[in-house]
């Protein structure tokens, strides 16, 4: 029944039902597969009601078919663009960047390195 899907293929369907996992969609009058809450889009979803409802249309991609309990995994995800990561700052680098507050440790490290260099020649006499 499920032979006309493959691994990989985006197809569109139809959101029959929902789910606290995951949405079931229509591939055709026959075949419907699950999106799992996990494959709805980039990020966490708490509530899938906030991003689905029964009646719609979705572009799907095809995670994987299991011929023996016809069964069909789908992502809505997988078909989207990734998110850009933010521009936002790094707050090491603005740390580094700024010398007011704390010494940084790579500072601290050179100084108790020294400490110790002077502790060892007073120690060996």
């Amino acid at each position: 029944m499920t032979e006309k899907f493959e691994k990989g293929q985006i197809l569109q369907g139809k959101v029959t039902g929902i789910q606290p996992y995951g949405a079931f969609v229509a591939l055709d009058e026959e075949i419907q597969g699950l999106v799992h809450i996990s494959e709805v889009t980039h990020g966490y979803v708490k509530d899938i009601n906030d991003h689905l409802t029964v009646g719609d249309e979705v572009n799907v991609k095809i995670l994987n078919v299991d011929e023996e309990n016809n069964k069909v995994s789908l992502s809505i995800r997988a078909t989207e663009e990734a998110p850009k990561k933010s521009s936002k700052p790094n707050k090491s680098k603005v740390q580094e960047e700024s010398n007011t507050g704390f010494n940084t440790l790579k500072d601290k490290l050179e100084e108790w390195i020294e400490q110790s260099k002077e502790r060892e020649g007073t120690f060996k006499k």
